[in-house]
């Protein structure tokens, strides 16, 4: 799945993201609005990733989204 569609559908992956990173709130996903980077930066920030990393992360997840 594109980021795209992932974007232009945030509000109906908020909950796939919670269930992937619960550490972040929900004050969280409104701030990220969909903005993989913003995601990317947020991932780093509560799971102490390396930027790397948290970008490894949200592409096995989007990937893991057309299934």
């Amino acid at each position: 799945m594109d980021w795209n569609r992932i974007e232009g559908n945030w509000k109906q992956f908020t909950g796939k993201v919670k269930e992937q990173w619960g550490q972040l709130t929900d004050d969280d996903l409104a701030a990220i609005n969909g903005q993989r980077e913003q995601l990317e930066g947020k991932i780093q920030e509560r799971y102490g990733l390396a930027k790397d990393k948290a970008r490894e992360a949200v592409d096995e997840w989007r990937l893991r989204q057309n299934a």
